[in-house]
């Protein structure tokens, strides 16, 4: 795959050093009221997600009092320029992460995340819902629509052509890998470890998993949830044939799989259509986090979070770590092999804009930390990283996963966790900006 700019070594220091100057100014945009909270259960209750029912559509009437955020002058940034950034949704206390945005066709947004946490890792996470009526202006509280006995994190959310909201997520037990030892100086783990006690080997097993649920009320109720071979943050997309297109992951680190899945009856069944594979010297275990988007010639262009493992080093590089990227030309029955892109961050959201550019965003982890934006205006085949837009900065690096929704003005949304002050946890926060033709 070509590109328009492959980052050399040298290339990377000077972007970062320039990075660095615009992280501190970006930084100072995110300065924003605490938006009312929905704390919808005891830590240690254990709620089925199929008895969720209209209390999830609830809230809309009770709009947030925030006011976006005022008194910065726009900044433009490489090929965009950035509005304005805002608060959405913060819960005291609390710690939200991994959100995705949609705007419906009667011109709602819908932001869901995974929220009501105590940390990254925790048993307590559960699906939350927030909406906006005014284009992002103000949000209503946020409701609950995905609360299984297990962590339910990474949410995504779609609106079909038939009305049907379809939600992603995943479940896990990964919290109960912090519960050996001694944890007798340590009441948050102890509640933890109740809790894991608690969990019927039924439970497990009936809800382990990857899932989408339907709603086809506009969230006021919600369907049993659906299993999926495979998961990604971010969920499906809604092709021009009608068909919704899930592009996901399996095995994470150990025999990876890299499922296509495909639904014909509006998100109530999934089945798997293909599977993509690692190009030449990458580890196909080190795959991770995809989404997809439809070009305006009708290819597919999916991209994966790729972590580059040094040889004889723990963990993974950053500085290396560069998304991968796939294209079908046949509806997503066959894929070229990943290959290595320009873009340095993660994991990677697409949108195909109205004029046909297709705008990828994604977190960086590494200094300066912040969220990223860049644009293609040849269907994916090459990415404009000389003119990569900083959309915010960050003070660390428990960040991104930001998703982005055009408006109707043809300005773009971008949502995204992160501390919004120092000795909070993550919140929910929003950017708007526009691509400069």
């Amino acid at each position: 795959m070509q590109a328009t700019q492959r980052m050399s070594k040298s290339g990377g220091r000077r972007h970062v050093a320039a990075g660095l100057a615009v992280a501190a100014a970006a930084l100072t945009a995110v300065v924003s009221p605490e938006c009312a909270t929905a704390q919808d259960k005891p830590k240690d209750a254990v709620q089925a997600l199929d008895s969720v029912t209209a209390d999830a559509g609830g809230g809309t009437s009770e709009m947030a009092k925030e006011k976006p955020m005022s008194a910065t002058a726009q900044v433009k940034q490489g090929c965009g320029v950035v509005l304005s950034t805002q608060v959405i949704c913060k819960q005291p206390g609390r710690y939200i992460g991994w959100p995705s945005v949609c705007r419906r066709k009667n011109g709602e947004l819908l932001a869901v995340f995974s929220g009501d946490r105590d940390e990254h890792v925790c048993p307590w996470g559960k699906v939350q819902m927030v909406r906006s009526t005014d284009q992002g202006a103000t949000w209503s509280v946020p409701v609950s629509i995905c609360n299984t006995p297990l962590d339910d994190r990474d949410a995504g959310i779609i609106e079909t052509r038939q009305g049907t909201l379809v939600v992603a997520w995943f479940t896990s037990l990964a919290f109960e890998g912090s519960l050996k030892g001694d944890l007798s100086k340590n009441p948050v783990r102890q509640q933890w470890k109740l809790h894991a006690e608690k969990l019927t080997p039924e439970q497990r097993q009936q809800w382990l998993g990857f899932w989408t649920v339907r709603s086809e009320d506009g969230g006021k109720t919600w369907d049993k949830p659906a299993r999926t071979d495979g998961s990604t943050p971010h969920g499906p997309i809604e092709l021009a044939d009608g068909r919704l297109l899930y592009v996901g992951r399996k095995n994470p680190h150990t025999n990876t799989v890299l499922p296509v899945e495909e639904s014909r009856d509006d998100g109530r069944s999934w089945q798997v259509i293909a599977t993509i594979q690692a190009g030449p010297g990458d580890n196909i275990n080190e795959f991770h986090e995809p989404h997809v988007v439809e070009c305006a010639d009708g290819r597919l262009v999916a991209q994966y979070r790729y972590h580059f493992v040094v040889p004889g080093k723990p963990g993974y590089d950053n500085l290396q770590s560069y998304l991968r990227q796939t294209v079908s030309t046949d509806g997503g029955k066959t894929w070229t092999v990943a290959e290595k892109t320009p873009l340095l961050g993660y994991p990677p959201h697409l949108i195909r804009l109205r004029n046909g550019w297709l705008v990828c965003v994604y977190g960086k982890r590494y200094a300066p930390f912040g969220e990223y934006a860049c644009v293609s205006r040849d269907n994916g085949q090459t990415w404009d990283v000389a003119n990569e837009i900083m959309l915010t900065g960050a003070p660390n690096g428990d960040l991104g996963y930001p998703a982005s929704t055009e408006l109707e003005d043809g300005s773009i949304l971008t949502v995204y966790y992160q501390l919004d002050k120092p000795g909070e946890k993550t919140c929910l926060i929003g950017t708007h900006w526009r691509v400069q033709e």
